[in-house]
């Protein structure tokens, strides 16, 4: 398989879920203001022009982070980073990574912003936080003492949640009200599986007004 990606992008919850999985996996860094990777023009890898995007050992192309966060994990089943299908674990499963798709990421996506995905003027950045904090605050609340979403244990829903966490450092929020996440990005941060990830995408782009 071959992962298209940009470094701190929620792509990275894919780049860090393949790494936990021990499967085979290439890379190829995007480049999303010029739209190109290496071989030239992204959309003609995929038309909606973000990533992530998984080019499958048949040729095959997926996206969306939350489908193909679910299709590496059904790869490696005695892993037991998602659940059985149908089982309750398999339900809450699926309902953080619908949760954390459309009420955290699209929402950390500001209109406003000048380049890139992520918020970077100031008043665009006051948007974001008015719109994500409410919704931060649910999952910091749903939480509590818990290390992971699903059952204090590791699973698929974790990766797109550190995502999210890492981009409320990288825009230089503030953790206020939100202790468990904060404890929650510390947890993952120690993962072999993050280390070596973070290490390997190197620096994102940065965000400047």
């Amino acid at each position: 398989m071959k992962l298209f990606y940009a470094s701190g992008a929620s792509s990275l919850a894919v780049h860090i879920l393949l790494e936990e999985s021990g499967l085979k996996y290439g890379l190829e860094k995007v480049n999303l203001d010029m739209k190109t990777w290496n071989n030239g023009d992204y959309n003609l890898i995929n038309s909606k022009s973000y990533v992530p995007a998984l080019e499958l050992d048949n040729g095959e192309i997926l996206t969306e982070c939350a489908v193909v966060l679910e299709y590496i994990a059904h790869k490696v089943p005695a892993q037991n980073l998602i659940g059985e299908y149908g089982s309750t674990t398999y339900w809450q499963q699926r309902t953080w990574l619908n949760y954390i798709a459309t009420e955290l990421h699209k929402n950390f996506i500001s209109p406003f912003r000048k380049g890139n995905w992520l918020p970077n003027t100031i008043e665009s950045k006051e948007l974001v936080y008015k719109r994500v904090f409410p919704r931060l605050k649910f999952v910091d609340t749903q939480l509590g003492q818990q290390e992971y979403l699903v059952n204090s244990h590791f699973s698929v829903p974790d990766t797109y949640l550190f995502v999210m966490t890492n981009w409320l450092y990288r825009l230089e929020y503030e953790f206020n009200g939100l202790g468990n996440l904060q404890r929650f990005d510390t947890t993952m941060r120690k993962r072999l599986a993050v280390q070596d990830v973070l290490q390997q995408e190197g620096k994102p782009h940065s965000l400047q007004d």
